[in-house]
């Protein structure tokens, strides 16, 4: 890298939001002498890749996101990993819905059934409940269930929540019997009225995972990750600058990175053939 080079950061332009976050950021990063810049992408497999063809030192990724990375790194004999991590990113979980008036009270109750997911690159809304559903109801998609996809934005990793709201509304008109969705957008539609008061119930609860990271790509120095990296971690949620860039961005203080959580994921995008060891894309269905 250039001396006197910014760092620069890959982040998905998933809302207009987005700019403002980084353009904050990068002025506060400024003021304490660190120089870095942002490149937005449409979708988060086109920032992945620019990990590894030097275009980014750091990637705000999603989780589906830091597994293709992890992967093609590991394929290449190089290293990925997470620097720090949102404390909304940790030990989340998702939630199977049903309306509170369905017959519905077990897994097994949901053969012959219609389940509504997100996104097809969902994390939280198709990929983890999809393996919920095979672990540990040993219900399969296609065999003993419909599944009726939501799908708003491919690219995105579900970043949008659209799928979710869609099949929200979706179950509220009686479309779907079942749909899934991260605990936390339960409660925003349940707060916002998508879900009516008192209408539905939660079926089941998956294992908890990670969400997002910033993920270091390979060749970026210690001095320039840690020097990085540090400056994250010090954004202070009581700085009144501070504080509305945090809560655009859904946090309320950066914690260091792990990829402790994201077994749950990796077995899913293997197995539902999402990505291959290497990386690789194989999902036929998959658009972005």
């Amino acid at each position: 890298m250039p001396a006197n080079a910014p760092l620069m950061l890959g982040a998905v332009a998933y809302a207009p939001k987005v700019v403002t976050i980084w353009e904050g950021f990068k002025a506060w990063f400024a003021e304490r002498g660190v120089a870095f810049d942002y490149l937005l992408y449409s979708n988060y497999e086109r920032q992945v890749e620019a990990q590894f063809s030097g275009d980014i030192a750091f990637a705000w990724n999603s989780p589906l996101a830091w597994v293709r990375a992890d992967r093609i790194a590991r394929a290449k004999g190089l290293r990925v990993w997470p620097l720090a991590m949102r404390d909304s990113d940790l030990d989340l979980q998702s939630v199977l819905v049903v309306s509170d008036a369905s017959p519905i009270r077990a897994l097994d109750d949901l053969r012959g059934k219609t389940i509504g997911f997100g996104a097809i690159d969902s994390p939280q809304a198709t990929l983890i409940p999809l393996d919920h559903l095979r672990h540990e109801g040993h219900l399969v998609a296609g065999r003993d269930y419909a599944a009726r996809r939501f799908d708003v934005l491919g690219g995105k990793h579900g970043d949008h929540i659209g799928g979710e709201r869609d099949a929200a509304s979706a179950l509220v008109r009686g479309e779907i019997d079942a749909t899934w969705m991260i605990a936390g957008n339960y409660h925003a539609f349940a707060n916002e009225g998508t879900l009516p008061a008192g209408s539905t119930r939660i079926l089941a609860t998956t294992h908890a995972f990670d969400h997002c990271n910033m993920t270091v790509s390979p060749g970026v120095s210690d001095d320039d990750a840690r020097r990085f990296g540090d400056l994250l971690l010090a954004m202070d949620w009581n700085d009144a600058r501070v504080r509305p860039l945090l809560e655009l961005e859904g946090l309320k203080a950066w914690q260091p990175g792990r990829s402790s959580g994201y077994a749950l994921l990796e077995r899913a995008a293997t197995e539902q053939g999402f990505y291959d060891e290497q990386g690789r894309i194989i999902e036929s269905a998959y658009r972005y």
